[in-house]
């Protein structure tokens, strides 16, 4: 099935106000900026995205919540953005912080058809406990906070050779978390073929691949197009049956990328060494 879409306004076509974006990249690394952009064309609204962090101020999902679009986040990491900050601080964006690990197992839950799991991750937090701010009121105060979650103990198993049998049987508590699935799913691939076969690369594979299983519509832009069969199928990260639009960038498209933090090593003359 060719899966290809010719235009970024194809690509987006069905989004409407109120959706819910699953949207892969770590950092500005491997994020879906020409979707983001068509998006931030259709002033779609009240948006509700999962994504690791919400970009920066001008570039990535900064764009999308500069203009007001975006109505919820969950997410990582939100550092890097001082509209993020000031919106969340200001009751006008409601938050849902979640541990980075625990983020990337419940996209992936979402889309192996894993309602829950448990994991040691947050017990004896506020991620568990509950009251977590999730959206302030216009005074500072918080209008909506975080439920507690279901937490019960287990039995783990480790290693032990000063034991008789070599292992060591303890009792820890974990806390249940829910999977995530979305109504769609944004992600840019390095490679991708028609039937919608992707190959992400270093640092765009950490979310991309998760955001893409946890989309019920998932819609790839991918800096090369190869015909099926060019792939070969272990350099393959995510197969096509969880991508349903691929739309190929241009050249240029694919060479806008952004640098979150700029470092470089100052140059010394011969004289001031």
């Amino acid at each position: 099935m060719d899966k290809v879409v010719s235009t970024a306004a194809e690509a987006v076509d069905g989004i409407r106000d109120g959706s819910s974006l699953a949207v892969g990249g770590f950092g500005l690394c491997g994020i879906p900026s020409v979707l983001i952009a068509e998006l931030r064309r259709t002033g779609v609204r009240h948006l509700r995205c999962v994504s690791n962090n919400c970009g920066v101020d001008d570039w990535g999902l900064g764009l999308l919540l500069a203009g007001g679009q975006i109505d919820r986040m969950t997410s990582s990491y939100v550092g890097e953005n001082k509209e993020f900050a000031r919106q969340y601080l200001s009751g006008e964006l409601e938050v849902e912080l979640t541990p980075q690990g625990t983020l990337a197992e419940k996209l992936r839950a979402g889309g192996a058809g894993i309602a829950a799991f448990y994991t040691r991750t947050g017990v004896g937090t506020q991620i568990a406990d509950g009251g977590l701010p999730w959206r302030y009121d216009a005074q500072g105060g918080i209008d909506l906070a975080s439920p507690p979650k279901e937490v019960r103990p287990f039995a783990v198993t480790s290693r032990d050779d000063e034991a008789e049998d070599g292992r060591r049987v303890e009792e820890h508590e974990f806390v249940l978390e829910e999977a995530i699935s979305t109504d769609f799913a944004l992600v840019r691939a390095w490679k991708g073929d028609r039937h919608g076969n992707l190959v992400f690369r270093t640092s765009s594979r950490n979310f991309n691949p998760l955001c893409a299983m946890a989309g019920r519509l998932t819609i790839a832009e991918v800096e090369e197009l190869v015909e099926p069969g060019d792939l070969e199928p272990d350099e393959v990260h995510l197969p096509g049956i969880y991508v349903q639009r691929v739309l190929p960038l241009t050249a240029e498209q694919a060479a806008d990328k952004r640098i979150e933090k700029r470092t470089v090593t100052p140059t010394t003359t011969t004289q001031e060494a």
